[in-house]
C-alpha cells in the first residue's frame, strides 16, 4: 500500500470510527439509563426489578426497529451509495437522543412519558440498524484485501468507544452528584451532550469520499431486482451465517455491559459505581484489543479467531459471575475486562468476515439485514432474559447456561461458513445476463 493510499484509508477509518462512536454513545447511553434510572422515572413500581424489566422492554423495542432500518438503509445504500445514508443515520440518532434529554417523566405526564420514550427508542434503533452496515462497508471497500481485517475492525471500536464515553459521563455524574440530584436532572446531561457530538461527527463524515468498490459496481450493475430480493434469492446462506455468528457475540456483550449494572446493584447490593467502573475500564481495554484481533484474522483467518472467542466466552460465562460474587471492586473490574477482551475475538474480525460473504451490489442490504435480524434474537432480549432468569431462580447459573447455548449456535454457524481471508471485494459484479466483470 502506498503512502497516499494509507493516508486515504486512515482518513476513512477515522471518520467511520468517530461517527460510530457517537452513534453507539447514544445507543449505550440509553442502555445504562435503563439499568439505572428509567425504571424509577418512567416505569415506577413497588418492585425495583420489575421496573427495570419494563425499562429494558423499551430497550428491546429499539432492537425491533433495527432490521427495518437495516432494510431501508441497505436498499438505498446499495442503490445511491454508502456515504449519504451514513450522514442520515447520524442525524436521526443524534436528534432522538437529544429529545430524550428533555422528556417529561411519569410523575409529570403519566403514561405519555413511557410512550414518548418508546417512540424515540424506535427512531434510535432504526438509525443504528442502518449505521453499522454502512460504517463497516465504507472502510472494508476502501481498504486492501490483505489488511481488511485490521482496517475494518476499527469501526467496530465505535461500540466500546461509545460505551466508554457514555459510561464515563454517567460515572462522572454519579461521582459528583447525589443520588437525588442525578435522578432528578443529572441523567439528562449526557443525552443533551449528544447534540454537540453529532455536529462534530457530521463535519468529519461529510469529508469522506464514496466507496470505490461501490462506484465500480454501480457502473456495471444492470439488475432490476430490489437488493433485499436478491439477498434472499442468492445469498440466504450468508444471511443465516451472519445471524448465527452474531448470537454469542451479541448476547455476551450485553450480559457483560448491561446486566452487570443490574446484578451488582440489585443482586449484590453494591453501589452503581462498582458496575460502571468495571464497564468503563473494560471498554477502554476492549477498544485497544479489537484491532489486534482483526489483525490476527488477516494472518490466520477469520474463522479461527472467531471460534476462539465463542468457545472462550462459553467458559468465561461461569468464571465471570464467580468473580463478581467476590464483591471485590478490583476483581469485578478484571472480570468485565477479560470478558470484553474475549468478546473482541469475535467482534474484531466480524466486519471483514461478514462483508466478504456478500457481492457488492447487495452487500449493504445483506450485511445490515443479517446483522440486525440477529440483534432481535440476541441483543434485544439478552438483558431481559438475564434479569428474568435471575429473578426466577435467584442464581446466575441459568444466565451462564444461556450464554453457553448462544455460543454453541455461533460455533455451528462458523463451522458452516467458508474462510474468506484475503478475498477481493471487486471479484463479483453480476449483471442480469449472468456475466461477471471485475
Amino acid at each position: 500500500m502506498t503512502t497516499q493510499n494509507r493516508g486515504s484509508i486512515a482518513k476513512v477509518v477515522s471518520a467511520s470510527l468517530i461517527g460510530t462512536t457517537i452513534e453507539w454513545y447514544d445507543f449505550f447511553l440509553y442502555t445504562s439509563a435503563a439499568a439505572l434510572v428509567f425504571g424509577k422515572l418512567f416505569f415506577p413500581t413497588n418492585d425495583p426489578l420489575t421496573g427495570t424489566l419494563l425499562a429494558f422492554l423499551t430497550y428491546a423495542v429499539g432492537f425491533l426497529a433495527r432490521p427495518i432500518g437495516g432494510l431501508v438503509f441497505g436498499h438505498f445504500g446499495d442503490r445511491v451509495g454508502r456515504k449519504k445514508l451514513l450522514v442520515l443515520s447520524l442525524l436521526l440518532m443524534g436528534g432522538s437522543t437529544c429529545a430524550m434529554g428533555i422528556l417529561p417523566t411519569y410523575a409529570s405526564v403519566g403514561v405519555l412519558a413511557p410512550i414518548l420514550l418508546t417512540l424515540l427508542r424506535l427512531v434510535q434503533g432504526f438509525a443504528l440498524g442502518g449505521e453499522w452496515g454502512g460504517a463497516v462497508l465504507i472502510v472494508s471497500e476502501h481498504g486492501d484485501d490483505k489488511r481488511r481485517g485490521f482496517w475494518a475492525s476499527w469501526p467496530q471500536c465505535g461500540a466500546p468507544g461509545g460505551n466508554l464515553l457514555a459510561t464515563a459521563v454517567l460515572a462522572i455524574l454519579a461521582a459528583t452528584q447525589s443520588d437525588e440530584a442525578f435522578l432528578s436532572w443529572g441523567w439528562r446531561i449526557p443525552f443533551l451532550l449528544s447534540g454537540v457530538l453529532v455536529v462534530i461527527g457530521l463535519w468529519i463524515r461529510l469529508a469522506v469520499s464514496e466507496s470505490p468498490v461501490f462506484l465500480a459496481a454501480q457502473k456495471n450493475d444492470t439488475t432490476t431486482h430490489a437488493p433485499v430480493v436478491e439477498v434472499f434469492r442468492k445469498s440466504w446462506r450468508a444471511v443465516l451465517i451472519t445471524i448465527g455468528s452474531r448470537m454469542a457475540e451479541n448476547v455476551s456483550y450485553y450480559v457483560i455491559t448491561a446486566f452487570i449494572l443490574v446484578y451488582v446493584t440489585t443482586g449484590l447490593s453494591l453501589p452503581k459505581s462498582a458496575g460502571l467502573n468495571a464497564v468503563l475500564i473494560g471498554s477502554a481495554v476492549h477498544f485497544v484489543t479489537i484491532p489486534l484481533w482483526g489483525k490476527l484474522s488477516d494472518r490466520i483467518g477469520r474463522r479461527p479467531v472467531y471460534l476462539f472467542g465463542a468457545i472462550s466466552m462459553a467458559v468465561w460465562s461461569f468464571v465471570f459471575f464467580a468473580m463478581l460474587d467476590t464483591k471485590n471492586s478490583g476483581v469485578i473490574i478484571l472480570a468485565a475486562t477479560i470478558g470484553l477482551v474475549l468478546h473482541g475475538a469475535m467482534y474484531g474480525p466480524q466486519a471483514a468476515f461478514f462483508s466478504e460473504q456478500f457481492p457488492t451490489r447487495v452487500r449493504y442490504t445483506g450485511l445490515s439485514v443479517g446483522g440486525q435480524l440477529s440483534s432481535i434474537a440476541a441483543g434485544a432480549v439478552a438483558p431481559l432474559i438475564a434479569v428474568a432468569l435471575f429473578k426466577e431462580f435467584g442464581s446466575t447459573v441459568p444466565v451462564s447456561l444461556y450464554v453457553v447455548a448462544m455460543c454453541a449456535l455461533t460455533v455451528i454457524a462458523l463451522l458452516a461458513a467458508r474462510e474468506t481471508k484475503g478475498e477481493s471485494l471487486h471479484s463479483e459484479v453480476l449483471t442480469e445476463r449472468g456475466h461477471v466483470s471485475a
